[in-house]
């Protein structure tokens, strides 16, 4: 196994200045890439970011003002199972407030919330959507909701903290690309919420960045696949497909002709590029969730060297349009990332609040067999199966 990592990234560095190469290519014929962009993008076969600044753009972020606020969420859950006391399924919501330079007490609890009714045990099943599937799809729209109710509460009322620069984080992505496969319906009933709670976040001006941690995204190294292209005109349904199967051509079976650096990451790229404190120019987004979002609403995403690594930062256009928040913004991350030594400390303290640990599963069962017991049930109690693996007769 060592001898094949020593061999892989041998390979990898050379892969690298072939990137780095290609770019440099690419930012030469950086209008011509975008003429075909918009002209063959819907006959391309792969998904790519679109430039919306110059490929080899490399920006310094100001250090963050001495007062500011950050507001984080996390989510985590309990399963149903058959073989425990009752079928039910349990969300915990970790909130953070976190204010710096205000001499202001920081917020940090969490929200937990029991649901039990047959219509959230088992509407998803109409749809063919597991229980514990849907599960985590309401876990993300009730992170969103409870980060723009925390956050608007608080900067909302007149003369309260409207003027203090501020932003709200989530851990990941806000490309919710799970939700394309969805039925429309199912689909309406997670984003609903969710994106009401963006616009809330977006009408009180409070900006929304989900924090990319070891991103495996090549969004951007898609986009040098149209350098790389050998065609005059980038119509991979023509040239790399068969008319007939709509596969790809025999020959391209393990790979296309532009496919030259891959598999290259956009960090891997972008770590040799910038400086820690830097950014990378923005691009926008392809996935095609996104035409459920909103114009204003649209992801943009940019590459933000923090130090320990090159981490991708995500925002709605909004904030990516207003070059003076953005950088207030980014600002905030990077001394976000500082305090955590490596990761944003708001983010991680709202997993803190958030997790449920063995010890915690095990009173929330007890507690709900209590209640259940008071209340005049009987036969309350586990399945045969559970208790078995509960105990050993070894």
């Amino acid at each position: 196994m060592g001898a094949h990592l020593q061999e892989q990234a041998a390979t990898g560095r050379e892969r690298i200045e072939r990137g780095l190469s290609l770019l440099q290519e690419a930012q030469a014929d950086f209008q011509t890439l975008q003429a075909h962009q918009n002209t063959w993008g819907d006959r391309l076969i792969f998904n790519h970011g679109i430039p919306l600044e110059s490929l080899e753009t490399r920006v310094p972020i100001s250090p963050p003002s001495q007062a500011h606020t950050v507001f984080a969420t996390d989510g985590s859950q309990i399963a149903p199972s058959h073989h425990e006391i009752a079928y039910c399924y349990l969300i915990n919501i970790g909130r953070v407030m976190l204010h710096y330079g205000q001499s202001l007490h920081p917020l940090l609890d969490h929200l937990p919330e029991i649901f039990y009714r047959s219509e959230d045990l088992y509407t998803s099943r109409k749809w063919g959507i597991r229980t514990d599937e849907w599960l985590g799809y309401r876990r993300t729209a009730s992170e969103a909701e409870v980060l723009a109710e925390m956050a608007c509460k608080w900067v909302l009322p007149p003369g309260a903290h409207g003027h203090i620069p501020n932003v709200a984080m989530v851990d990941g992505s806000l490309v919710y690309w799970f939700l394309e496969n969805l039925p429309a319906e199912a689909r309406q009933q997670i984003l609903e919420p969710l994106l009401g709670a963006w616009q809330q976040l977006r009408e009180t001006r409070i900006p929304l960045i989900g924090y990319i941690s070891s991103t495996r995204s090549v969004e951007a190294v898609h986009f040098l696949r149209l350098q790389a292209c050998p065609h005059d005109k980038p119509d991979c349904q023509t040239h790399c497909l068969d008319g007939e199967t709509k596969e790809r051509k025999p020959e391209f079976r393990e790979t296309l002709p532009c496919q030259t650096i891959e598999p290259l990451r956009d960090s891997t790229l972008f770590e040799q590029l910038l400086q820690p404190g830097d950014r990378s120019g923005l691009w926008l987004s392809q996935a095609r969730i996104l035409n459920h979002y909103p114009e204003a609403d649209q992801v943009c995403f940019c590459y933000l060297h923090v130090g320990t690594e090159v981490a991708r930062i995500e925002m709605p256009r909004w904030v990516a349009a207003d070059p003076q928040l953005l950088d207030q913004t980014l600002g905030i991350v990077l001394g976000q990332v500082q305090k955590g030594f490596g990761y944003p400390v708001a983010i991680a303290e709202a997993h803190n609040q958030a997790v449920i640990r063995g010890g915690d599963r095990a009173r929330f069962f007890a507690l709900l067999e209590q209640q259940l017991l008071k209340a005049g049930l009987t036969n309350v109690g586990v399945s045969y199966k559970e208790t078995r693996k509960r105990g050993s007769v070894a």
